[in-house]
């Protein structure tokens, strides 16, 4: 993936987050990151594991490669 895939997943979970009404906070309480990193990986300022995406994605009660489908 490059800077503009980190961008475009940073999005879909910003998009994913606020379409549930999850805060940072709410979705840090859910998958045990910490708010800075999923401001961080919204921002696409870091590459996150897929560990860390499958976290995300049973927070949000979707597959993983629904979080890889940039298509909003």
């Amino acid at each position: 993936m490059d800077k503009t895939d980190f961008l475009k997943l940073g999005y879909k979970i910003k998009f994913e987050r606020s379409k549930r009404g999850f805060s940072q906070l709410d979705l840090s309480l859910k998958t045990g990151l910490t708010t800075r990193s999923l401001s961080r990986i919204e921002c696409g300022i870091i590459d996150p594991k897929f560990s860390t995406l499958i976290k995300i994605s049973e927070a949000f009660g979707i597959d993983v490669c629904d979080l890889l489908n940039f298509k909003l």
